[in-house]
């Protein structure tokens, strides 16, 4: 009796071991793979013609605040226009550093249309030279932007 339940026990940690290890490598999957962002030019309805993809133009790709005060929030506006066949969805906009955030439309912008995406820098506790990147991911070819902010930071003496 107790070297059945003993078996029972020991196949019951096995189990839970292998299926812990399966969920890990479907989550692990998951994250290599993105489908929020339609009308991917790889899709299988689509014809591979690029040329009726939306195209993300910005009128400039980075910005110089020049020299700001430790401390400042500054903000930038990146103008750009949807130059391609099709609307244009910013599906997400990412930054390389938690001290930037953006703002951007979310709703489809339309051939011959525009728009702005606001990345707002704080400098608090930093000093120096920064360089900030935030990547547009959108339903163009190819999928990501980058844009940039740079500044110099001067520490106030008190």
């Amino acid at each position: 009796m107790r070297n059945t339940l003993l078996i029972i026990l020991i196949g019951l940690f096995i189990i839970t071991l292998v299926s812990c290890g399966q969920n890990k490598k479907n989550a692990d999957k998951a994250k290599l793979l993105s489908t929020d962002v339609v009308n991917n030019t790889n899709s299988a309805s689509d014809d591979g013609n690029n040329k009726l993809m939306p195209v993300i133009e910005f009128k400039e790709k980075e910005h110089d605040f020049g020299k700001i005060i430790q401390g400042e929030i500054v903000t930038y506006g990146f103008k750009f226009e949807n130059i391609g066949k099709k609307d244009l969805l910013i599906y997400k906009v990412r930054t390389s550093c938690g001290c930037t955030v953006t703002d951007y439309p979310k709703t489809p912008i339309s051939p011959g249309d525009g728009g702005v995406i606001n990345v707002t820098f704080d400098s608090k506790g930093r000093k120096g030279f920064q360089r900030k990147t935030a990547t547009v991911i959108a339903n163009t070819e190819p999928n990501t932007t980058s844009i940039k902010i740079k500044s110099i930071i001067i520490t106030p003496e008190y």
